[in-house]
């Protein structure tokens, strides 16, 4: 007998078969096909740290012969819970997400893993279910890192502008927490604006030249991540580098460029390429019934001008 849950997810399945018209497939060529079937549904493929986290999953996918469809929520929670219906009534035998919000994603997953379908985190948790394993970087360790070289480049005094991301998930959380965490080891630094920008560049650039208006003389900036950073670093101009001092996150080729440039002081550097690699390794693994760790995570590393030759290269 179907569970109520399945009937559920099986219900939305019309109206969200429009949403899988862009998906694409891969996984053959590589090793001999498994016949698996694993669904990748990310936030927004409008990032490039995303694309490299798609990239990363799609070699994975094709080195291990499964099926691979990819989805774009395009930063739209009500699209990925389509999304995700679709993939539990479309044979799906796991599913990673990468949640537009880690609190609006629980109830589809919630529905995915009643169904008996193991889902995989990447990069961001989803809040109060029960994932298979989640794989994502230390951004608590992150933001920590994020405060101390933002302090370096500061001398340790001076005013901050925070930049979050995208309220709800949980890597602006904990990249939050711990840069506030490791402000306080710098009495002489204040946080005078924190605000969203939706870890868009674009955005970026509008939030931060309002806040400079408020707040003229701050000397320091962290955006949670690269994009972000870029568009404050447009906002701020000839003052980037020189008399503000940025600092992002995620290593991006645009970011490591910037801080070659000098208009970002420095990036913490996650593996994005890595990170799909291991979430597709994972779903396998549940697919089989193989024990996985619940939490998987990946090193983050601080890059300044003194080793950013070595991310470059």
């Amino acid at each position: 007998m179907k569970s109520s849950s399945f009937l559920k997810i099986a219900a939305l399945t019309a109206t969200a078969a429009l949403i899988l018209a862009g998906t694409t497939a891969c996984g053959r060529g590589g090793a001999e096909a498994s016949g698996d079937k694993i669904v990748l549904a990310i936030s927004t493929l409008n990032n490039p740290f995303f694309v490299e986290l798609r990239d990363g999953a799609e070699a994975a996918a094709a080195e291990a012969g499964v099926e691979l469809s990819i989805v774009d929520a395009q930063n739209d929670s009500a699209t990925q819970a389509n999304q995700l219906a679709t993939a539990a009534s479309s044979g799906a035998q796991a599913v990673i997400i990468n949640p537009v919000d880690s609190d609006a994603a629980a109830s589809a997953v919630g529905d995915l893993i009643t169904a008996g379908i193991p889902v995989i985190g990447v990069d961001r948790t989803v809040t109060g279910v029960d994932l298979a394993s989640l794989v994502a970087s230390d951004n608590v360790a992150g933001g920590r890192q994020a405060a101390d070289e933002l302090a370096k480049a500061m001398g340790e005094a001076g005013t901050v502008i925070h930049l979050q991301g995208v309220a709800g998930t949980s890597a602006s959380r904990e990249r939050g927490a711990g840069f506030e965490e490791g402000m306080l080891a710098y009495p002489g630094i204040t946080v005078v604006a924190t605000q969203t920008a939706n870890f868009d560049r674009a955005a970026a650039l509008d939030v931060t030249t309002n806040l400079l208006q408020s707040n003229p003389g701050v000397t320091g900036l962290f955006a949670e991540n690269d994009e972000m950073a870029l568009g404050a670093i447009q906002a701020l101009g000839a003052k980037a580098g020189t008399e503000v001092f940025v600092v992002g996150f995620d290593g991006t080729a645009d970011g490591l460029a910037a801080i070659e440039a000098g208009t970002l002081v420095a990036t913490i550097a996650q593996q994005p390429a890595e990170l799909g690699k291991l979430a597709i390794e994972f779903a396998v693994k549940a697919i089989k019934g193989e024990a996985i760790e619940t939490t998987v995570p990946v090193e983050v590393v601080s890059v300044t001008k003194t080793n950013v030759g070595d991310f470059t290269k």
